[in-house]
């Protein structure tokens, strides 16, 4: 399946794209958000795109024939250190963030992020990197498992799983997509399963995903580079499909633009300067949009902006 990007207007719109700015795009996918961003941008722009995906890099340098946009195989965890070896500190006009998988990652087995169709239990966005899904898996106990499951999954039979896929795993190598999908299946209660309104198996596929690819560690040192990196006036938007996602990118946001809350240890924070605002409301896809391409249904955007710095007497 073609990769339809989430938000696509909403996003570069919120972007505020400046035809000789220089933006970021962290998470590259198949570039639909990178080729709208570049047909805004003139011919003195720039745009660096990320993605750990070595797939999603050769497709990138295969589809695109532009001076403007530079490729780079790095984790949007290392996005403060990308933007340092070729941007000076404080020259982004934008960055963007889409914190969803790409299409063709879910429509191929062989990486083994979906139960759709059998594959190898891999799950890596870089698969010559860090242990498989299976290798995870054959290593992590019971109860740090069920914490995975419940943590990153929201899953309610977080334990009830984890001791399935424990007992299986003791019997045999859990190796395939669908034997792994199948044993969550057999261990959430009927009522849950095939007639629910998403397959059993979905939210722990969801949370092992995280766990093997550390993604919300790596938010959050992506986040962490933000304000840094950002010119005044500049621009972040994150698109995200998982609470705990979502949290982290509000909890940045409010961080940096409001003081924090007074307490008898600290009544008062006279020296708060703030280093981002809000821009807008929390976005989500409109029902055309999720009624054509449903995988956009969980998507939420947010959007900031960086404040010019002014110290005490009014001056920058």
């Amino acid at each position: 399946m073609e990769h339809v990007p989430v938000l696509l207007e909403a996003a570069v719109d919120a972007l505020n794209v400046h035809e000789d700015g220089i933006y970021v795009d962290a998470t590259f996918g198949r570039g639909g958000h990178s080729r709208c961003i570049l047909e805004r941008l003139g011919p003195s722009g720039r745009l660096i795109a990320l993605d750990a995906d070595p797939d999603a890099i050769a497709a990138g340098r295969a589809a695109f024939d532009d001076p403007r946009l530079e490729l780079a195989q790095r984790n949007f965890g290392d996005l403060g250190s990308v933007v340092a070896e070729r941007v000076p500190a404080g020259r982004v006009n934008g960055i963007l963030m889409d914190l969803g998988l790409s299409s063709p990652q879910l429509d191929q087995p062989e990486r083994g992020f979906s139960f759709r169709d059998d594959g190898p239990l891999d799950m890596r966005m870089d698969p010559s990197r860090g242990p498989s899904a299976a290798e995870w898996l054959a290593q992590i106990d019971e109860a740090g498992l069920a914490q995975v499951l419940k943590t990153l999954g929201e899953e309610r039979f977080a334990r009830r799983i984890a001791r399935a896929i424990v007992r299986s795993r003791d019997e045999h190598a859990i190796r395939g997509t669908a034997e792994l999908a199948a044993i969550i299946e057999r261990a959430v209660p009927v009522g849950r399963g095939p007639g629910a309104r998403i397959h059993p198996a979905t939210r722990s596929f969801q949370a092992i995903r995280i766990a093997v690819n550390a993604e919300l560690e790596a938010l959050d040192a992506a986040l962490a580079a933000v304000v840094d990196a950002l010119a005044p006036g500049g621009r972040l938007v994150v698109i995200s499909f998982h609470s705990l996602e979502d949290r982290r990118v509000k909890q940045v946001i409010r961080a940096a633009s409001r003081p924090p809350a007074a307490s008898r240890r600290a009544p008062s924070a006279p020296d708060f300067r703030p280093r981002l605002r809000s821009i807008g409301k929390l976005v989500r896809p409109a029902d055309a949009e999720v009624k054509a391409n449903p995988r956009a249904r969980s998507a939420r955007m947010r959007v900031a902006e960086r404040v010019e710095l002014v110290d005490a007497g009014g001056s920058v």
